[in-house]
């Protein structure tokens, strides 16, 4: 329960540091966002939790090939002043492909 705990305590200090920071200086709080912050906070919690390096190593496969695939998330931002949709509808939108690349990246993990 410990263990739980001190995960939720560190996530939610990264979110909110970034969220904060968003506020202040967003290029920064972009460029901390995309640093895969995630990724080295969970890892090594999976590994301590479930000990199984093997699955450790599927679990970073699978990231490394999400990553690139979820970027597509952004593609309505890119053009939002030539779409002139509101900031939901970019949203929804992101949202949509996102979707779409859960199924690319589930047959992309199966050829490899």
């Amino acid at each position: 329960m410990i263990f739980m705990t001190f995960k939720v305590f560190a996530s939610a200090i990264v979110i909110a540091f970034a969220s904060w920071l968003s506020g202040k200086r967003p290029e920064l709080a972009g460029f901390i966002v995309a640093l895969p912050l995630v990724t080295l906070l969970v890892l090594p919690f999976s590994y301590m939790e479930h000990q199984d390096p093997a699955n450790s190593v599927l679990f970073a496969r699978s990231i490394f090939v999400a990553i690139p695939l979820t970027l597509l998330f952004f593609v309505p931002f890119l053009f939002a002043t030539k779409l002139q949709f509101g900031f939901w509808w970019l949203y929804i939108a992101g949202l949509i492909f996102l979707i779409g690349t859960y199924f690319i990246h589930k047959w992309i993990l199966s050829l490899l």
